[in-house]
């Protein structure tokens, strides 16, 4: 039994390279075997390897420095199939549909935004102009997206057409229009011009709502703070809301100090950590059959707001040769989750 398992793993492997693009695993085992002095083959090997029997995303294995770590500091990685794995297992299907669909989100989880919001519909540019004078930044959402591309960021005062921009609004989909959020001045000192987000990645039991590992993203002055538009993060302590060290990103930049403002990330400090903590507790029951959500909040002088909440949430983990931290957050996720 055990060798035809092995067996069907191999062949697994072997369909695998035929749909995968392989030179990019090729260039990014280069890029391991640069930084960490490893024979680039024996990368390309141990990364097919990690994916096949240990469910290890080839992103992952960079990102997350498998090239450095033994065996036992590996399994305590959480990577993006087994999180995939918990989303499907832990979220019911019915209700997913909440956590893609923009609109619906805002509308089901209203009372914890923090902040107006409006929909733009065929004849309501009245309503548009009022909201606009009354919030100088408007941000305006599509109702799907993900790393930010369905956001987009408008400033009331350069606004002379308010019909145009209603009927330019209703023509590109950006349907939902909010508030600018004003963040806590502790998280605006690294980064002003984005709101930085908290994402937490959290389990509901039914009973209990445990926190399973905490990034702190960082913008470069975009709407958004996601990678794609230049953006970082580090990992926060779970127990503290202290950053664990300096920033990296998915691309292979490592920030001591923020680039724009100079702010050393490692001293970074969650402001109202444990108002976060109960906040996340509240919104992870608001909608109880979904019970693996990655939360993003935004923490403002008058407490946390929800900006949106993530069903098959991407993973934030440590990077040990950026944080000096050689174990991950999966055993964490094991406990709470009863694997």
């Amino acid at each position: 039994m055990a060798s035809r398992g092995l067996g069907s793993r191999f062949g697994y492997m072997v369909a695998r390279l035929k749909v995968i693009d392989l030179p990019s695993v090729i260039e990014r085992a280069r890029e391991v075997s640069a930084q960490f002095h490893k024979w680039t083959p024996a990368v390309v090997v141990d990364m097919f390897w990690q994916a096949t029997f240990h469910q290890v995303g080839f992103q992952d294995y960079v990102d997350y420095d498998f090239a450095i770590l033994n065996r036992r500091e590996r399994r305590t990685m959480m990577t993006h199939p087994h999180s995939n794995k918990y989303s499907y297992t832990f979220d019911d299907p019915e209700y997913r549909g909440i956590f893609y669909d923009k609109w619906e989100f805002d509308r089901v989880f209203s009372e914890h935004l923090g902040r107006d919001w409006m929909m733009v519909t065929d004849d309501n540019v009245d309503e548009l102009r009022a909201f606009g004078e009354a919030h100088p930044v408007l941000i305006t959402k599509k109702q799907a997206g993900r790393s930010g591309a369905a956001i987009n960021r408008y400033y009331s005062t350069e606004i002379e057409d308010w019909a145009d921009f209603h009927a330019q609004l209703h023509e590109r989909g950006e349907l939902l229009i909010e508030e600018n959020i004003v963040q806590h001045p502790d998280v605006a000192a690294v980064c002003a011009g984005t709101v930085n987000s908290t994402r937490v990645a959290a389990f509901f039991d039914g009973e209990k709502t445990h926190i399973l590992a905490i990034a702190q993203k960082f913008g470069r002055g975009q709407v958004a703070d996601q990678m794609d538009f230049g953006g970082f993060y580090t990992m926060l302590d779970p127990e503290t809301g202290a950053s664990l060290g300096d920033g990296y990103d998915s691309h292979g930049h490592v920030h001591k100090l923020h680039p724009d403002s100079g702010y050393p990330i490692a001293q970074f400090q969650l402001p109202m950590f444990d108002e976060v903590v109960a906040f996340v507790d509240k919104v992870a029951r608001h909608v109880p059959q979904v019970k693996y959500v990655g939360w993003d909040i935004a923490v403002t002088p008058d407490g946390p707001v929800l900006i949106e909440g993530n069903w098959a949430t991407g993973v934030y983990e440590n990077k040990p040769s950026v944080l000096g931290v050689r174990t991950g957050h999966r055993p964490r996720y094991q406990k709470a989750m009863g694997f």
